[in-house]
C-alpha cells in the first residue's frame, strides 16, 4: 500500500525544502516530494495520528521536476 501525507515539518533540516509538501510512504521508503500525481483509485485511512491518502499501484519517481506518479501496477502475460 502506497501512502501519502502532507509535510508538516518541511523546511527544517532533513525535511525537504519548503516546496516539498509530500511524504510518500511505499512500504519502508518514504520519499519527500513537490508534486504527486494519482492515476489509481485512492482513499482516506488513518495511518498513526495522522490521516493518509492511500492506494494501490506503482511509484514512478521524475527526479527533475520532484513529482511521483502512481499508476496501475504492470502485468505480464505469459
Amino acid at each position: 500500500m502506497i501512502c501519502i501525507r502532507y509535510n508538516k515539518n518541511r523546511g527544517q533540516p532533513g525535511r525537504g525544502t519548503e516546496e516539498h509538501v509530500w511524504r510518500v510512504f511505499d512500504g519502508p521508503k518514504e520519499y519527500l516530494v513537490k508534486n504527486v500525481n494519482i492515476n489509481v483509485p485512492s482513499w482516506g485511512a488513518k495511518t498513526g495520528e495522522d490521516w493518509s491518502i492511500c492506494c494501490e499501484g506503482s511509484v514512478v519517481i521524475d527526479r527533475e521536476t520532484s513529482t511521483i506518479t502512481i499508476g496501475e501496477r504492470a502485468c505480464s502475460q505469459k
